[in-house]
């Protein structure tokens, strides 16, 4: 759901995250700090990421910085947003998020429009976004392992020249048995990430569904199918060998899948909090991302 951003003009405390050794990124970090400290508002920066900021910003404990700020701004590309993701899970932490890598679906604040992007957040205009997660459950005999995502749950083959053999169900009720490299369970937001480059569509984000994107099947019938944002999936290996697969949630990884063990996939009960600059528009978003309608915008009859 979009709304203009309501929350306290005049925060206290701002992070920074991202990968500050690259110029690049450190540029742009300069460019935030700057609009931060004349704004008066305290920067806090991980204490484990190497930056030369003096006394613009403060050091703290990755692991504090949701606890710490009331907004958090990641600095490079959709990875760097993902990797902030994880740290404001259950807090009321909104993200904005400065491209500095490739596409950056997520992060789509261009670095020209850093100064007034954040003097916008600072300010409450910005648009305010919220994003639903997953929650992946690896079940390895009596041992459970669980992750939240915000982009997708990946099962994905580890011997290479060996395919996976494996059963999906949904809610209960059989699906299919796949013959292929594996699988990707992704959430509206993550449909344009690796569920696109495996076929799956690109859906608008106010919807609330899952994509099961099959990776490379052997059968060209096993395509991609989207279903209820409620579904519980359950994916279970079939075949020989250790180690068939691994799972990764937003590039993180899980664990291993074996045969036996089981990989549970359904919505998480929270969200995360995206904010994007004054009059963001998705459409317009993937026109430039994706090179689209190269013919203009089509005029008024």
């Amino acid at each position: 759901m979009l709304q203009l951003c309501s929350m306290n003009p005049k925060p206290l405390s701002c992070a920074l995250i991202g990968h500050f050794a690259e110029p690049r990124i450190a540029e742009s970090a300069a460019a935030v700090l700057a609009v931060l400290k004349q704004r008066g508002v305290q920067a806090l920066v991980p204490a484990d990421e190497p930056g030369e900021f003096g006394d613009q910003a403060k050091t703290v404990a990755r692991d504090e910085l949701a606890e710490r700020a009331q907004y958090m701004v990641a600095v490079g590309g959709d990875g760097t947003l993902l990797q902030a993701a994880r740290l404001v899970v259950g807090r009321e932490v909104p993200l904005l998020g400065i491209n500095r890598g490739r596409l950056g679906f997520l992060t789509d604040v261009l670095p020209r429009d850093v100064g007034a992007s954040i003097e916008a957040m600072l300010d409450g205009q910005c648009v305010l976004d919220r994003r639903r997660l997953l929650e992946a459950r690896l079940h390895h005999g009596a041992e459970t392992v669980t992750r939240l995502a915000l982009n997708d749950v990946v099962l994905l083959r580890r011997v290479a020249g060996h395919m996976l053999d494996f059963q999906t169900h949904v809610d209960g009720r059989y699906l299919n048995t796949h013959r292929g490299d594996g699988l990707v369970v992704a959430t509206a937001t993550g449909s344009t990430a690796y569920a696109l480059s495996c076929g799956g569509p690109i859906v608008d984000p106010r919807l609330d569904i899952l994509v099961m994107a099959p990776i490379a099947p052997h059968t060209l019938s096993d395509r991609p199918i989207v279903v209820p944002g409620d579904s519980q999936i359950e994916v279970h290996p079939m075949g020989r060998g250790t180690g068939l697969a691994e799972v990764t949630c937003d590039g993180t990884r899980l664990g291993d899948m074996q045969t036996g063990d089981r990989l549970g996939v359904s919505a998480a009960g929270g969200s995360i909090t995206l904010l994007h600059p004054p009059g963001y528009e998705f459409f317009r978003l993937l026109r430039s991302k994706l090179r689209w309608g190269r013919g203009g915008e089509p005029r008024e009859r």
